[in-house]
C-alpha cells in the first residue's frame, strides 16, 4: 500500500492552513500605548495609539486652541490628559498636514489615532518623528492632499534635518548654522531682487509696498517722494550695519516701501499704537514706535525673528537680538518681543510670504526664513 502521496497532501494542506493563521508581522501587532512609546525612545519604528490632546509648541507647552500650524500633534492615553509628561509629541510631515494638522483640522482634538514612525525625541521631549502612516483608530484614512514643493516644511528631511526636534538655545544655534551660509547680495542687486520677491500676484509689472499695501510700478524705484525704496525692516542703525553687504543687504528683511512712509518709520522699534501714517493709513506711529497694517504684522515679526537668528556676531557684524523695549537707537536690539510674538500668532504666513521665501531660496540667497516654514519655532525659542 502506497499512502505517502495522500499523506503528503494532507500534511501540505494543514501547513498551508497554519501559515494562513499566523499573524503577518507588524501589520497584525497591537499598537503601543502612549506610555509605552514614551518609555521606548530608541529610534525604532513603531505604531502608537493615542488621543489627540493638543499641539506641542515647546518642550513643556501644548496648546489646545488657536493652533499656530499643522506641524505637530500631542497624543495621550486619555483624551482629557493635561500633563505633558504623559504625552507623546508627534511630528506631522507635509504629506499628512492637510488631513491631520490641527490648524486645518481643529475638530481632530479628542480623536484616537494610530501613528507609525520613529520613536525619537521631538521638541526635546519623548516623541515620534518621520511618520509613514497616520490613521484614525476606527480604520478611516483621509488621503494626503498637501502638494509637494510649496515650501511648507518640505525641507524637513533635507535643509532643516538637523534642527527637527530641538528647542530653545539649541534650536536657535542650529538654525543659525543652517541659514548663515547664504549667498550675499550687493545693495544695488537688492533693487532687482525686490522686483521679483515682492511682485504683485495680480500685476507682474508692479511690486506691493509693505506698510501701505499699495501696488506700484517696478520702474518707479528711487528717492523721490512718490517713489518706492528699500526699507530695512530691522532698522540698519540698530547695530550700525548700514548698507554693507551682509545684514544691510539681506533680502529676507528688505521690502519695497514708499519713500515718505519709509521716512515715517525711520528706525523706530515695533509696538502697538500711535496715529495713522499719511500714505499708509492702516499703519500707525508715535515718537518711538511703529505699527504695520494687520495684513503684514506677522511678516514683520518673522523678518525680525530671522535677523535675530541669522546674525549672531560671528561674521564681523553685531549680534542682533530682540528685547522688550522701544527707543533702542543704535544698540543692536529690536523691540518689542512680546508684541512681535503676538503679531506672529495673529497673522500666520500667507501665500505671498511663502512664495517670497521660496523665491529668495531658489533665485537669490539660497537660504530660508525658518519662521515662515515652521511658525511654531518662534515660541520654541522665545517662549
Amino acid at each position: 500500500m502506497r499512502r505517502w502521496p495522500l499523506l503528503a497532501s494532507v500534511v501540505g494542506a494543514a501547513l498551508a492552513i497554519a501559515v494562513l493563521q499566523v499573524p503577518s508581522g507588524a501589520a497584525a501587532a497591537t499598537p503601543l500605548t502612549v506610555a509605552q512609546a514614551v518609555d521606548r525612545q530608541t529610534g525604532a519604528p513603531a505604531t502608537v495609539r493615542g488621543y489627540v490632546v493638543g499641539q506641542p509648541t515647546a518642550t513643556n507647552t501644548v496648546v489646545t486652541s488657536a493652533f499656530p500650524s499643522d506641524y505637530a500633534i500631542a497624543l495621550a492615553d486619555s483624551p482629557g490628559e493635561t500633563s505633558t509628561a504623559r504625552m507623546l509629541y508627534v511630528q506631522v510631515t507635509a504629506a499628512f498636514r492637510a488631513a491631520y494638522g490641527l490648524r486645518s483640522n481643529p475638530d481632530l482634538m479628542g480623536d484616537r489615532l494610530d501613528v507609525t514612525g520613529s520613536l525619537s525625541a521631538y521638541f526635546s521631549h519623548p516623541g515620534l518623528k518621520s511618520p509613514t502612516a497616520i490613521t484614525r483608530a476606527d480604520g478611516t484614512t483621509p488621503p494626503p492632499t498637501d502638494p509637494p514643493g510649496e515650501g511648507d516644511g518640505d525641507y524637513d528631511d533635507t535643509y532643516y534635518r538637523s534642527a527637527i526636534g530641538l528647542t530653545g538655545t539649541a534650536l536657535k544655534a542650529e538654525l543659525h548654522s543652517i541659514i548663515s551660509t547664504n549667498t550675499k547680495l550687493s545693495y544695488s542687486q537688492v533693487w532687482d531682487a525686490l522686483k521679483v520677491t515682492d511682485q504683485d500676484p495680480a500685476n507682474a509689472g508692479n511690486v506691493v509696498l509693505l506698510y501701505s499695501g499699495r501696488s506700484q510700478s517696478k520702474t518707479t524705484n528711487g528717492g523721490d517722494a512718490d517713489d518706492w525704496n528699500r526699507e530695512h525692516v530691522w532698522a540698519k542703525s540698530h547695530g550700525d550695519f548700514g548698507t554693507a553687504t551682509g545684514p544691510g543687504t539681506d533680502v529676507h528683511h528688505l521690502r519695497p516701501e514708499d519713500v515718505t512712509v519709509n521716512g515715517a518709520r525711520g528706525n523706530k522699534d515695533f509696538d502697538n499704537g500711535g496715529s495713522a501714517v499719511g500714505e499708509a493709513p492702516d499703519s500707525y506711529t508715535d515718537a518711538d514706535s511703529f505699527e504695520p497694517r494687520n495684513a503684514v504684522k506677522g511678516d514683520v515679526a518673522r523678518m525680525i525673528f530671522y535677523m535675530a537668528v541669522r546674525y549672531e556676531g560671528g561674521d564681523g557684524f553685531a549680534n542682533l537680538e530682540m528685547n522688550n523695549s522701544v527707543g533702542n537707537g543704535s544698540a543692536p536690539y529690536m523691540g518689542k518681543l512680546p508684541v512681535l510674538l503676538a503679531w506672529h500668532a495673529q497673522d500666520p504666513p500667507d501665500a505671498f510670504e511663502k512664495r517670497r521665501n521660496q523665491v529668495i531660496y531658489d533665485r537669490f540667497q539660497h537660504n530660508r526664513n525658518p519662521f515662515v516654514d515652521h511658525p511654531e519655532w518662534a515660541r520654541a525659542i522665545w517662549n
